[in-house]
């Protein structure tokens, strides 16, 4: 089972559609049935699932959704590319107990994770109507907590950060074993899956 599509609840449907094309996000389907029903269908880049709006879709009332996350690998550079499109970004903020943010903006300390933890960091933004949207930075993930027969990226500089890292473990794998790889496509291959799906990377 696959989660695909998230209702969101909005006032005023072209101004919605508005902003979440000036997110950069990708419009898949915007059709008219007639005045009273409409169907306007985004995907966030990277993502498998996708949000819907509209008119007739939702009895919710609009800007009622809260704590919607978008999973990112650096934070800073995610809210800069949305402040440069114009787009109120919160500062980058973690917890006070270093875990999971709270509610609303309560527990909220300024920065990063101290330690820049996987899953730790997070900054906020609301669409018109005050639906509201978190980025988390996901650097590593937990076990069981990916598909482990999927790898993908959201965008080229995603891959060639795993690729550094990549590049980094298998120069240390060489220095320990005392040989040259020669093998080492195989080893980034696997290496990147397993830093990907949370799984044990190889040594």
């Amino acid at each position: 089972m696959k989660l695909e599509v998230v209702v969101i609840p909005v006032s005023d449907v072209d101004r919605a559609k508005q902003f979440y094309v000036g997110l950069g996000w990708r419009l898949d389907v915007d059709i008219a049935k007639d005045d009273r029903f409409r169907v306007v269908h985004f995907t966030p880049p990277g993502s498998q699932c996708s949000i819907l709006f509209g008119k007739g879709v939702t009895t919710e009332e609009p800007g009622s959704v809260q704590g919607l996350h978008l999973i990112v690998s650096d934070i800073d550079a995610a809210r800069t590319e949305l402040v440069d499109r114009g787009i109120d970004v919160s500062p980058v903020f973690h917890d006070v107990g270093g875990l999971f943010h709270h509610a609303g903006e309560e527990g909220r300390m300024s920065g990063p994770h101290p330690a820049r933890r996987s899953y730790g960091s997070f900054a906020s933004f609301s669409d018109p109507d005050g639906n509201g949207w978190i980025f988390q930075e996901v650097t590593t993930r937990l076990p069981g907590r990916a598909d482990t027969q999927a790898t993908t990226f959201a965008s080229s500089m995603e891959l060639a950060k795993v690729l550094r890292h990549a590049a980094a473990a298998h120069g240390e794998h060489e220095r320990l074993t005392g040989q040259t790889d020669e093998n080492w496509p195989d080893w980034y291959a696997d290496y990147i899956v397993r830093e990907q799906t949370g799984t044990q990377s190889p040594t």
